[in-house]
């Protein structure tokens, strides 16, 4: 019982974690200091709960805990994390921070949901099992998102035609502005992407804890780094390169199409994707 409640600890560090590097990423394309301040304070809980345990293994060990994989990867993941509240408060290099975080969260999760260091078999069943739910829900919301944002950008295009061969009428009082539609389909981008990146890498994590024979070149999990990469370039363009209007509405279109093609195609000849589906 009390293995299972430190357990839960874990894991509502990791999904606080989450939360946190979704802030960070904001903060990162936009300089949001509210975003920051919030993802700031998130981290620093997470580091509380962290030191706590590590502080616990110090204690119940009698030895200083870096000794096996498993405590070498809590370890560096807490070293981590304190470097990035330190960095975040003295230094302000938003570039470095979002990237050690997303590392950070990595190590993290991969000690949290490794079976190897759990006493109870059983605990270790439940924990792989609930890190394949954690994933599944986090990829789910992050293509509920960018789904959203696909709608707003048609809506765009649809307002877009409309105005340029001056149709006035219900359909175009009952749209929203250009700019709205724009702005509305860019924030849900901001929430899908760190919402994927992290599910994706708790799903490697899970594959490789429970699949013998993974590999990283199956048709999924390529087809699903191509999905970040196309909405990565997505914020390239409309952020670096400043692009607007119907050029990027267009490419949030077809960046969503060719996430259907990964979710649809590429997800019939994984054979990763079929193991657990």
């Amino acid at each position: 019982m009390l293995e299972m409640n430190v357990t839960r600890l874990y894991e509502m560090s990791v999904l606080l974690y989450a939360l946190s590097v979704s802030l960070y990423f904001i903060d990162f394309l936009h300089h949001n200091r509210k975003a920051n301040r919030t993802a700031f304070w998130l981290l620093s809980i997470v580091w509380v709960f962290q030191t706590a345990f590590f502080l616990l293994r110090i204690v119940e060990t009698k030895r200083f805990p870096i000794l096996t994989m498993s405590e070498g990867l809590y370890f560096y993941a807490w070293v981590l994390i304190t470097l990035s509240l330190v960095i975040n408060r003295l230094l302000r290099v938003d570039f470095i921070v979002f990237f050690t975080n997303v590392l950070a969260f990595f190590m993290l999760a991969l000690h949290t949901f490794a079976p190897a260091h759990y006493q109870s078999e059983a605990t270790a069943e439940k924990l792989i099992s609930e890190l394949l739910i954690i994933h599944i829900t986090m990829a789910i919301l992050a293509y509920v998102a960018f789904s959203l944002s696909f709608v707003f950008s048609v809506l765009y295009m649809i307002q877009y035609h409309l105005l340029k061969q001056k149709k006035w009428g219900k359909r175009l009082l009952r749209m929203t502005d250009l700019t709205k539609l724009e702005e509305m389909s860019h924030i849900l981008n901001l929430i899908g992407l760190p919402m994927l990146l992290l599910g994706l890498i708790l799903g490697l994590i899970w594959a490789y804890i429970k699949i013998e024979h993974f590999h990283w070149y199956d048709a999924k999990v390529l087809g699903s780094f191509l999905v970040l990469a196309v909405y990565s370039f997505y914020f390239y363009k409309r952020i670096v390169q400043g692009i607007r209007g119907k050029t990027i509405a267009l490419w949030n279109i077809g960046s969503f199409f060719f996430l259907l093609i990964n979710f649809f195609l590429f997800g019939s000849l994984s054979k990763f994707h079929l193991w657990y589906s």
